[in-house]
């Protein structure tokens, strides 16, 4: 981990009481122009003095030295660089001792995060909440002000259509998976790269991520250029709202996601109240998706294989998967149910006086989306009223291919 500070005379009286350090975190996939924006950033004459941190997966960080050769002086600054790491995982606890050292020197009004163009914004977020060795958690020193996700206008969709690359071979995740969450956890979403596309690209674009994303504020971004107001001291991040941000929880909770008649785009919510056959469900997973452009989809599944575990059904581009998420309510014994009225709450507007929790819940967001044959579909994979009396908890390989979750 190397230090490089830069410094000029700026008119900013020094702090008579502590303040508590603001921060953005800029996140993006590889190449989207993260970089570009900080020097916007940088160079902008905000009359700011800006820490800046900057993670790279290489050896040497590039990011860094096109800042160091862009000679910026127009602010005091100090840029700091990690990297052969990523601070949303194995560089975390030095990212948090980092921002604890800018934060109580008192020396810088801002703080930029450029993370790494593979970092999740989630576990960044998160550091916030972290329990420094003293018994303060870094929140009461520092805040995250702003989660930033920059999207590459020209290259994004094809990135997130066929983006079936893994990323992490021990969790099987991909790079759709990673485009999906960097767009998902963020309050402001800057489209870059406009100058490449023409105005129907984008506003389509525009369209599929405010249906990706129900509540970010989406701007279109030349060259790094946009108003400093939009991601600085916006005050806008919350853990809680973010995380109610995804387009898929819109329809789950009842509401209609932001849509668009011009470009398609719809979504919709398959229930229903019965078990599915294992091995037809499998069978419609792995059979060509002849439906639509499926952009997003999510949700919970019951098998009558395993009557017991919640299925969860997760989506993103051309990537579908499923894994176990779990016993539903039905199956756990009430001594170890939440004890919060709100959790309690929420369980029974999901109860059913037979079935308990138990059903299926998937929610699609997509373009010119055939709702009628995707629901025709998925509902012939439940079982008949004439096998709602047999037994699959011991099925045989053949008719139930999935492994056992637990």
């Amino acid at each position: 981990m190397s230090a490089n500070a830069f410094t000029s005379t700026v008119n900013i009286e020094p702090p008579t009481s502590f303040k508590k350090l603001p921060v953005t975190l800029l996140s993006g996939f590889l190449g989207a122009g993260k970089t570009t924006l900080l020097n916007h950033v940088l160079q902008s004459s905000h009359g700011l003095r800006i820490a800046v941190i900057v993670n790279d997966m290489s050896e040497v960080n590039i990011d860094t030295s096109i800042l160091k050769a862009e000679e910026i002086i127009h602010t005091e600054q100090k840029i700091i660089s990690f990297q052969n790491g990523c601070i949303c995982c194995t560089l975390r606890e030095d990212l948090l001792i980092e921002i604890e050292k800018l934060a109580l020197s008192q020396q810088f009004d801002y703080l930029l995060i450029e993370s790494t163009g593979i970092s999740e914004p989630m576990p960044v977020a998160q550091t916030f909440s972290f329990t420094l060795p003293g018994g303060d958690t870094l929140d009461n020193i520092a805040y995250l002000d702003t989660l930033v996700t920059v999207v590459d206008g020209s290259d994004f969709l094809t990135q997130y259509r066929n983006a079936a690359l893994l990323l992490d071979q021990e969790d099987d995740k991909t790079i759709a998976d990673l485009l999906i969450e960097q767009v998902e956890f963020s309050n402001v979403i800057l489209i870059s790269k406009i100058d490449l596309i023409d105005e129907s690209e984008y506003q389509e674009l525009h369209a599929i991520l405010s249906a990706l994303n129900s509540t970010a504020r989406i701007l279109a971004m030349e060259n790094g250029i946009v108003p400093l107001e939009q991601i600085l001291h916006t005050n806008t991040f919350s853990f809680v709202d973010v995380q109610m941000a995804p387009g898929w929880l819109a329809p789950m909770r009842g509401e209609r996601i932001s849509e668009s008649e011009e470009y398609g785009i719809s979504s919709f919510v398959w229930q229903a109240r019965r078990p599915m056959h294992p091995r037809r469900f499998w069978n419609f997973i792995h059979a060509d998706w002849v439906y639509g452009n499926l952009l997003r989809s999510k949700g919970f599944f019951w098998l009558a294989s395993r009557m017991e575990s919640i299925g969860l059904w997760h989506q993103a581009g051309g990537i579908m998967r499923y894994e176990y998420a779990g016993k539903w309510w039905q199956y756990t014994p009430k001594s170890e149910w939440p004890q919060n009225t709100e959790a309690l709450d929420w369980i029974k507007t999901k109860w059913h006086e037979n079935l308990g929790d138990c059903r299926q819940e998937i929610v699609f967001i997509g373009q010119l989306l055939l709702q009628e044959k995707i629901v025709s579909a998925l509902n012939a994979c439940l079982l008949t009223d004439a096998e709602l009396t047999m037994d699959f908890t011991s099925c045989s390989t053949n008719e139930d291919p999935f492994p056992t979750w637990e």
